[in-house]
């Protein structure tokens, strides 16, 4: 890659004179065909890691990318800025769409799809065929680690795929990352020589906040205080699809000056992205959401962050507080905490994996087939013997039997008693080490909710030796309030959007 100045390279595709922390030094290691570990904090950039590249080296970068609404916003940021060779293959794109797209496929630079697609036989053979993959990106990295053992097993298969692919150069990004989950993506994706660039993950510019109180009655109470003094564009994260649903129909109710919607993994695929879309262009001024909303939220001027009820994990609450304040001005997250909210995670985790009664019953029916001759795995049918499992618990027994060799193409091996014995053993135990981890950091994170000393220090002290200088408040421990947070209110927007219009604009993406 010699010849090529990086800055005028940068100001000549996308327009800005200088690099932000971090990017430069990826960008060098990337270009000279190193395999690359970037930890920057939200809000900074990363996709500029790869996309500059894109642009000077041959071939493709195939990005995987864990949300479609994550594909399609960077998509249409890239063809904003007038590059247009940049595709998501996705669900939206119809049968003919598609044919055309894998018609073309060589020609794109930039080739988005999350790890579930990588695994269709037709897309990685129309990958392997007619692209040469120069570049092998892994965004939102931490996935690999916090969803792929679960119900995201796909992500575990990324090291074979990347050896079908001929071992492109890896570049895996994430903003949150302590050093367990690093060495849980360097170990999946077998990268074990990859360079690390790892950048404090603090934002200087978000107070943090906590506030307990009786009920969930008294949050929804508080949120419309907090709401009628600081009219400013918020998320608001609740822990279940229905208290998303009652409490922005309450605080409508109550604040009908803002506009309030819901967001949540049960609605309808097209209405998501109309109500991210909306959001993204200040149409709506908070979101009543679940953590299903959040990625490929690149939206500049989120003042507040609420957490009505908490994630299981430190790095979650970071990754759904990280979309405040990406403009640089002060922002703030509040956290409100009441007895019981500890059970809420707890529960979650507890059920997320099969129990040791589920596992137990699995095998049984599993033999039971094997011995009567029934080869075929059908979770439908396994459901009619009266095995109670999730689609969660499902994907990862299904990962977890075709890792151990007991099924081949969803077929069950001969029955082995030595072998179903000691895949039996090492599932159970893998479910336990899981399960106490997980649990491990639910209890960091209750123990920071109860912290009396500064919870920016308490906060970060997992992922880094030392934080930066708070520019502004730093948390109420220190020196922020309410009363002395200065906002600029909303002032909404009288433009009207055709929504029908911009959502083809969005789908037609391939054509």
């Amino acid at each position: 890659m010699k010849g090529w100045n990086l800055e005028q390279t940068l100001q000549h595709y996308f327009g800005f004179t200088s690099f932000r922390e971090g990017q430069k030094e990826i960008i060098e290691d990337i270009l000279q065909g190193n395999d690359v570990l970037g930890i920057l904090p939200t809000g900074t950039g990363k996709s500029m890691c790869y996309q500059l590249p894109a642009m000077m080296l041959d071939g493709s970068v195939l990005i995987i990318s864990p949300l479609i609404s994550l594909m399609m916003d960077q998509v249409k940021q890239l063809k904003q800025v007038g590059f247009k060779r940049v595709i998501a293959i996705n669900s939206f794109l119809d049968p003919q769409q598609k044919r055309e797209v894998y018609r073309h496929l060589g020609s794109y630079k930039l080739i988005f799809c999350s790890p579930e697609m990588l695994q269709n036989r037709r897309f990685f053979d129309e990958i392997n065929s007619k692209v040469n993959v120069s570049l092998f990106v892994v965004d939102e990295a931490h996935c690999i680690s916090q969803w792929g053992h679960e119900f995201r097993t796909d992500y575990l298969k990324l090291s074979e795929t990347l050896h079908q692919l001929g071992d492109p150069p890896v570049l895996a990004l994430s903003a949150t990352a302590p050093n367990r989950v690093q060495e849980d993506i360097i170990t999946q994706l077998g990268k074990r020589s990859i360079r690390k660039h790892i950048y404090p993950m603090d934002r200087e510019n978000i107070a943090f906040s906590i506030e307990h109180v009786s009920s969930m009655e008294a949050k929804l109470e508080r949120m419309k205080e907090i709401l009628t003094s600081h009219p400013v564009p918020t998320m608001i994260y609740f822990s279940s699809r229905q208290w998303t649903e009652k409490a922005s129909f309450e605080l409508s109710q109550s604040l009908p000056h803002l506009r309030i919607a819901f967001y949540h993994g049960g609605m309808e695929q097209t209405e998501r992205i109309l109500i991210q879309q909306q959001f993204m262009n200040n149409q709506l001024d908070v979101i009543c959401c679940t953590s299903a909303f959040g990625m490929g939220i690149n939206k500049a001027n989120i003042r507040l962050v609420i957490h009505a009820h908490l994630p299981a994990q430190f790095e979650s609450f970071l990754q759904e507080v990280g979309r405040a304040g990406r403009d640089g001005e002060q922002s703030v997250s509040i956290t409100f905490y009441a007895p019981g909210d500890s059970e809420i995670p707890r529960s979650f985790i507890e059920s997320e994996l099969p129990s040791e009664t589920l596992l137990n019953h699995f095998f049984e029916v599993l033999k039971k087939k094997s011995i009567q001759g029934e080869w075929l795995l059908n979770r439908d049918e396994l459901i009619q013997d009266n095995l109670q499992c999730n689609e969660i618990q499902w994907r990862f027994l299904l990962y977890q039997l075709e890792k151990h060799g007991m099924i081949k193409n969803k077929k069950v091996v001969l029955f082995n008693q030595a072998l179903w014995d000691r895949t039996h053993y090492s599932i159970k135990e893998f479910i336990e080490k899981r399960n106490t981890m997980k649990q491990q950091k639910l209890v960091r994170l209750l123990n920071w909710v109860h912290e009396e000393g500064c919870l920016r220090k308490r906060l970060y002290q997992d992922f880094q030796s030392s934080i930066k200088e708070p520019v502004g408040y730093c948390c109420d421990a220190c020196d922020f309030s309410l009363q002395s947070w200065q906002v600029i209110p909303i002032a909404p927007t009288k433009q009207a959007w055709n929504w029908e219009q911009e959502l083809r604009k969005l789908l037609l993406q391939g054509e």
